[in-house]
């Protein structure tokens, strides 16, 4: 099948809800293609191609590492309005390849930019000629490794005669799959809204279990929707909707030298022109389109690498935002704090300590600290009726909420965690091998 069935099959991921699959069909304007490049030492789908026939408004935002991939650089140097495909790779980053990986890409633009356009002559009406310059890429792996320009290209003829023009849920399974690396889950989501009276698709894909804090984007995630609307609205709608959705996940802390959130808008479904992110018709799929995200931020967390839990850390009553955020995130890359919630140990005076070194100032009298529904700390001190063996009972769970109240104000931020767990230090020191 090509599938990447070893991570998909042996996966210990307890977390069951995180499991089910949103059941994605198709979507006018998108085409997918799956295929094994044997960039692994198992055959397995390693390259997947998104193709739009008729090109795609779109909209990315990327990592905010000082060190980026080339495939950032060449994203960021392409000025085109519309994209016709997106081209992913698995297992190499195209990170610290130098002149080399840039001018691979180069070369696989230039075949790619080729075939599509004879595909074109084959399949359409009123074929274009696809530019190299409306390509642009997705890379994910191991970093410093050359990039493996000829196994890709010598694929490329292939990987355009898979071109699937109606999609399905399997299809997209098989997408999700082939751009996975440590995951071992793949990533959808899904939703419906409207824009007016039209209903819309967005329909989503992503990638990431280690190297994961939030610097804008934080992994790979792709977003598809059949609706009409111009980049600088996509740009803005997609950059409001990460604060609260990727930018609000950690894993571990790392920030990847290859992070990026796209999203492709095919215009293929017929709705009034949108031209304002504050359009009263933009609404329902701003919301839609936060749920995606979420979702799929969330998928990625709960298969952080080694994780057994998934964990919300929800900080509330704060002065500003900027403030619960900092708590929140002490608290997500405490090492201590995620070793205790490994081994199932309320250990509460970790995460006093994790609000502490956040370096927020707040009236410890008024804090207040839960796990779940239990409340251990209240007005700055422990609860005279907290029960420690209700609370260790609670931390057996697969899903553990931490709720913080500070108590000087009326902002609130959530932030997404899992545990650390001795798998997690297994998968990192064997990842090359």
């Amino acid at each position: 099948m090509g599938i990447n069935l070893p991570n998909f099959l042996t996966s210990k991921s307890k977390n069951k809800r995180m499991n089910e699959f949103q059941d994605l069909d198709h979507i006018d304007g998108v085409s997918i293609s799956t295929l094994s490049a044997n960039l692994y030492k198992d055959t397995r789908d390693d390259v997947v191609l998104f193709y739009f026939r008729e090109g795609a408004n779109f909209a990315s935002v990327y990592t905010q590492s000082k060190i980026i991939s080339e495939n950032i650089k060449w994203n960021l140097n392409q000025k085109s309005k519309k994209i016709h495909s997106l081209l992913v790779n698995a297992r190499n980053a195209n990170c610290f390849t130098g002149k080399q990986g840039y001018k691979s890409l180069e070369k696989i633009a230039e075949l790619l930019s080729q075939k599509l356009s004879e595909r074109q002559l084959e399949d359409e009406e009123y074929p274009k000629k696809i530019k190299p310059k409306e390509i642009i890429f997705g890379c994910t792996g191991t970093i410093g490794e050359t990039f493996p320009e000829d196994k890709i290209k010598n694929k490329i003829p292939e990987l355009i005669d898979k071109i699937k023009y109606t999609q399905n849920k399997y299809i997209w399974m098989k997408a999700a799959l082939g751009i996975m690396t440590t995951d071992t889950q793949p990533k959808m989501a899904m939703e419906i809204c409207n824009i007016g009276s039209s209903e819309i698709k967005i329909f989503g894909v992503a990638k990431g279990s280690g190297m994961i804090q939030p610097n804008m984007a934080t992994t790979l995630a792709y977003i598809f929707t059949d609706a009409d609307l111009p980049n600088d609205l996509l740009k803005k709608i997609l950059k409001k909707n990460i604060t609260t959705t990727f930018h609000a996940i950690t894993c571990d802390g790392d920030t990847s030298t290859n992070d990026m959130v796209s999203i492709f808008s095919t215009g293929k479904a017929k709705h009034s022109k949108i031209t304002n992110i504050n359009d009263e018709k933009i609404k329902d799929f701003d919301l839609a389109l936060n749920k995606v995200l979420l979702n799929l931020a969330k998928r990625v967390v709960a298969d952080g690498e080694g994780a057994s839990k998934f964990i919300s850390i929800n900080v509330e009553n704060c002065k500003n935002e900027d403030d619960a955020k900092k708590i929140a995130f002490s608290i997500a890359n405490s090492p201590l704090v995620k070793t205790a919630i490994a081994g199932e140990d309320p250990n509460w005076g970790r995460i006093v300590m994790a609000i502490g070194k956040s370096g927020v100032i707040l009236n410890i009298e008024k804090l207040s600290i839960r796990f779940g529904d239990i409340l251990i700390v209240q007005n700055g001190k422990i609860n005279p009726n907290y029960n420690e063996a209700e609370a260790s009972s609670y931390m057996k769970g697969d899903n553990i909420e931490i709720n913080v109240g500070v108590f000087s104000g009326s902002k609130k931020f959530s932030a997404y965690t899992m545990d650390l767990t001795n798998k997690y230090i297994e998968i990192n020191s064997d990842y090359r091998s």
